[in-house]
């Protein structure tokens, strides 16, 4: 029994199943082709936070792979009237054969796990968020071959989705340059601890120079959800990491640029980088799906 915390509790070589498996599911879903590995299995997802692709890509893969999601908001249920998060785990996990959880606090995903029977999938911390980095290269990887050994510009704020960067040049193998403002830099401590494990990591303050010659330019809003009392001073401190042409000039010709969504075009994103020739956002999108799909086929099957 597997819990998904953060991408390195799966090894490198469990990480390439994972991906090489949503290449196959996918191409069975276009071809009309029938895969129900999970009939009869049932996954529980309790969500704190608002979402649209995570909920979306979760009950509809889980729907297409025979079984059955069932959609828990914190509210509804014991957890939002002070039930111990261990007592919900152990009973919760009594009843369903997978649980997503989707939270701000990481150590609330971590208890859960803790006293769970069943597997447990973060599904977005304020720490990480490693649903999406398996869909991320699974992405860039559709159309540019291996991401090894290439390079992946970081810009805005050291979030859970850069955090999620940082392990996943561990899994990955591809060097990542990070660009923040003062103040708004990675977890240190999470940062040691993956380059003590092989990642290759550099950070800096000016984006021009993290995405020089790069493969790839990624970005996040510069508040996350939790941070809309920042917004204001967030947009003062990040005014200069809006991804545009000239960042994209930086990189290589045939750099890719990717977002997780939802994205706030002429802030941290310009729109014509967004809606541009080199945007593949819609693409990673879609690729939550085949991406959960595998991993809840590696996890619960």
């Amino acid at each position: 029994m597997r819990h998904f915390i953060t991408l390195l509790d799966i090894t490198a070589e469990e990480a390439r199943h994972i991906l090489n498996r949503a290449a196959i599911i996918k191409r069975m879903l276009r071809e009309g082709k029938e895969h129900k590995p999970l009939a009869g299995k049932t996954l529980g997802m309790i969500f704190d936070k608002a979402s649209t692709r995570t909920r979306v890509s979760f009950e509809v893969g889980m729907f297409q792979l025979g079984g059955h999601a069932l959609f828990l908001h914190s509210s509804d249920t014991q957890l939002g009237r002070g039930e111990p998060i261990e007592d919900a785990a152990r009973v919760l996990s009594r009843m369903l054969d997978g649980i997503v959880i989707r939270t701000y606090g990481h150590d609330m995903v971590q208890r859960f796990a803790a006293h769970s029977l069943v597997p447990v999938i973060n599904a977005l911390t304020d720490l990480t968020h490693p649903c999406q980095i398996l869909a991320d290269v699974f992405t860039f990887e559709e159309h540019r071959g291996s991401i090894q050994g290439k390079t992946v510009a970081w810009i805005g704020d050291g979030n859970n989705m850069a955090h999620s960067w940082i392990n996943g040049s561990v899994s990955f193998g591809y060097k990542l340059n990070i660009a923040c403002p003062e103040g708004y830099s990675p977890d240190l401590k999470l940062l040691a601890a993956a380059r003590e494990l092989g990642a290759d990591v550099t950070l800096s303050d000016d984006p021009l120079l993290a995405a020089r010659d790069a493969d790839l330019v990624t970005t996040d809003v510069w508040a996350s959800m939790g941070q809309e009392e920042e917004q204001r001073i967030r947009e003062k401190a990040f005014a200069g990491y809006q991804v545009d042409k000239n960042v994209m000039l930086q990189a290589q010709p045939d750099a890719l640029f990717m977002h997780c969504l939802p994205a706030h075009r002429d802030q941290e994103v310009a729109a014509d980088v967004i809606d541009g020739a080199q945007s593949v956002v819609w693409d990673e999108a879609e690729n939550r799906l085949h991406a959960q799909k595998a991993l809840l086929e590696f996890l619960l099957a």
